[in-house]
Formats: structure tokens, C-alpha cells, sequence
């Protein structure tokens, strides 16, 4: 996984936290320049502490425990397996 992935993880994280917040302000009325800019330095750090947690454990190695409990997608529907007994 090179730089483009984690650039683009850390995007993929920031903006839309960046628009939720700035919209919190915009709906309280507080609008102004200062929030804004305090939006978008909380996003920028939450961000960074989620993509880099993030390539810690890749680059560690480390499972995930909460991957580790989902079951890939097959493609087909899910329905109970019979025993056979």
C-alpha cells in the first residue's frame, strides 16, 4: 500500500468529518471564519489519529478485531447450513 492509499484514507476520513462539523457550526449560527478554521484543524487531527492508527497496525501486522468477526461477502444469500447427521 503506498503513499496514494493513506493520502487518500486520510482524505477519505477528513473531509467528510471537516463537513459535518462545519455544519454543526453553520445550523448553531456560529458560522464564523474562526470556527471554521477550528472544524477543519479538529478534522485534520482526527484524521491523522485514524489513518495513522491505522497504518500502525499495517505496518505491524496487528489484526483488527472487529475485521476479524466479519465474514466476506460471497455474493450469495446468506441462509443456514443444514448438518448432516
Amino acid at each position: 500500500m503506498g503513499a496514494g492509499y493513506w493520502i487518500g484514507r486520510y482524505l477519505l476520513a477528513a473531509l467528510p468529518l471537516f463537513a459535518i462539523l462545519a455544519a454543526v457550526e453553520w445550523f448553531k449560527g456560529t458560522a464564523g471564519t474562526t470556527e471554521i478554521v477550528t472544524a477543519a484543524l479538529w478534522a485534520a487531527a482526527a484524521a491523522a489519529i485514524f489513518t495513522g492508527a491505522a497504518w500502525r497496525r499495517y505496518r505491524k501486522a496487528l489484526s483488527c478485531p472487529v475485521c476479524d468477526g466479519v465474514t466476506p461477502r460471497t455474493g450469495k444469500p446468506a441462509g443456514r447450513q443444514r448438518s448432516r447427521g
